[in-house]
């Protein structure tokens, strides 16, 4: 294999492993600050429960997720040496930022979150689970912005060979970012929901933690169903806005050729693409559903990849079927969604054993459909690195393509070491299950808000002494 296709392997599995952890972090920070937010109104033990219990998962794959994401930033020197050196003036910028808003305000406050409680006083460990969410969601908004500069980028001009920054503005908030963010938040806050929801649904049908698991559900699948609506709609309109700048990314995720599709256009769920000869030896559709998901219309029609030159279009299976997974796995959740509000309706969410068993179906569903989205729109973007001023076989480091793949196999090796171990605590935790939570003897104290009390030590009296 060329050192182009080896550097693309070994980005796109380290990206694949570490996006599942930032994500999950996202999502259960959220059901964090839910979660504790109703404890303090309420000040029911059983929602302290269930925060200490997903608390310690989320400092697990949040542990886990800074140590891979470390590594992402320098194979861009690695792997990408040239994209580094081009367009390292607005990508290196746009990386420190997000260490310095986010990282250190999520590595801060993670100490309060995790060792606080009983320590500091029960608003103020409330503000610091909500300053850790925050956290989550500006190292996501800077990331996004990187990347959405990437697939759409403004804000620059070429100088002495180099892009130099002409508008901040047009870099950070670039055609794609204001969509792809919200897009990417929905899909992590749906993600957790899931993973939330399905652990609970286990624990039920397992018929232990009842009373943990009942109220786990019902946060979790209630907040899914909301989130899946709204991702929904921000799903088609982020489709507009990728056929407006990225028509050739549109047009391989769903199969189209012809310069114009028929009219009707059928939606294709299965095909053959065949790339040298422009069309599909075989494809599985549906009349209709093709114009009437992208027009809006029972007989729009569509362009197709017949459009664009051959040397600009994507390899069409890698984003078709990158697209159909997220696009299958959403389907899902939405169906999930309307059945959990019938049987809600119906007195029957807790008890119904063919919902449940299929909610732990579903617990990992959030980050396939995460990573199948990530897939689209990185291999709909080739072949460019930056798209339409650099393409990737003019990034890549000069270096042999064996030590791509040492690296590649030395990378797979570690990472294998830490998914295991994730998943061998997590399994663990999750089988031990909650325990009764201790309310900590402070929490209902005014005086115990005050940071400087809760940090004191506890005064000790010397045998003897007065």
């Amino acid at each position: 294999m060329s050192t182009e296709v080896l550097a693309r392997l070994q980005f796109a599995f380290t990206v694949t492993f570490h996006i599942i952890f930032p994500t999950m972090s996202i999502g259960l920070a959220g059901f964090l600050v839910i979660v504790e937010a109703l404890w303090l109104k309420t000040r029911d033990a059983l929602y302290l429960s269930i925060y200490k219990f997903w608390l310690t998962i989320f400092a697990l794959g949040f542990g886990v997720g800074v140590v891979t994401g470390i590594v992402l930033s320098f194979e861009f020197g690695l792997g990408f040496a040239k994209f580094a050196q081009l367009a390292g003036p607005v990508i290196g910028p746009l990386i420190g930022w997000e260490v310095l808003t986010s990282f250190f305000l999520e590595a801060g406050f993670l100490g309060i979150m995790l060792f606080g409680m009983g320590r500091v006083g029960p608003r103020f460990h409330f503000f610091a689970t909500c300053m850790v969410g925050v956290g989550t969601v500006l190292s996501a908004s800077w990331i996004l912005a990187a990347n959405s500069w990437m697939q759409t980028p403004d804000g620059v001009a070429w100088q002495g060979g180099r892009l130099v920054v002409t508008n901040w503005w047009n870099v950070i908030v670039n055609p794609s970012w204001p969509f792809r963010l919200p897009h990417m938040l929905l899909a992590a806050y749906i993600t957790g929901s899931f993973f939330v929801a399905g652990v609970s649904a286990w624990y039920l049908l397992k018929k232990r933690h009842v009373d943990f698991a009942k109220r786990s559900l019902s946060i979790s699948i209630g907040a899914a169903t909301i989130l899946i609506a709204c991702q929904v709609f921000l799903g088609d309109i982020l489709g507009g806005v990728m056929f407006q700048h990225q028509p050739a990314k549109l047009e391989a995720a769903e199969g189209y050729w012809d310069a114009l599709s028929p009219s009707p256009a059928p939606y294709y769920w299965f095909i053959v693409p065949n790339q040298r000869a422009q069309r599909n030896d075989f494809a599985i559709s549906t009349p209709y559903l093709g114009s009437l998901l992208l027009t809006h219309s029972l007989n729009g029609r569509i362009p197709g990849l017949h459009t664009i030159p051959r040397d600009r279009q994507p390899i069409v299976a890698q984003v078709f079927y990158g697209f159909r997974t997220m696009f299958v796995i959403a389907i899902l959740m939405f169906g999930t969604c309307v059945a959990s509000i019938y049987l809600r309706l119906k007195h029957r969410l807790y008890t119904s054993r063919p919902f449940l068993k299929f909610l732990v179906v579903m617990t990992p569903a959030g980050f396939f459909a995460t990573i199948g989205g990530w897939y689209t729109a990185e291999t709909g973007r080739q072949p460019w690195v930056i798209y339409g001023l650099l393409r990737t076989a003019d990034a890549v480091s000069p270096v042999s393509p064996n030590s791509l793949l040492i690296s590649l196999f030395a990378f797979i090796a570690v990472y294998t070491l830490f998914g295991g171990s994730f998943l061998l605590f997590t399994i663990r935790h999750i089988k031990t299950g909650p325990r009764p939570a201790d309310v900590p003897s402070d929490a209902t104290s005014v005086i115990s808000g005050s940071i400087k009390r809760g940090l004191m030590p506890a005064q000790s009296v010397a045998p003897g002494g007065r």
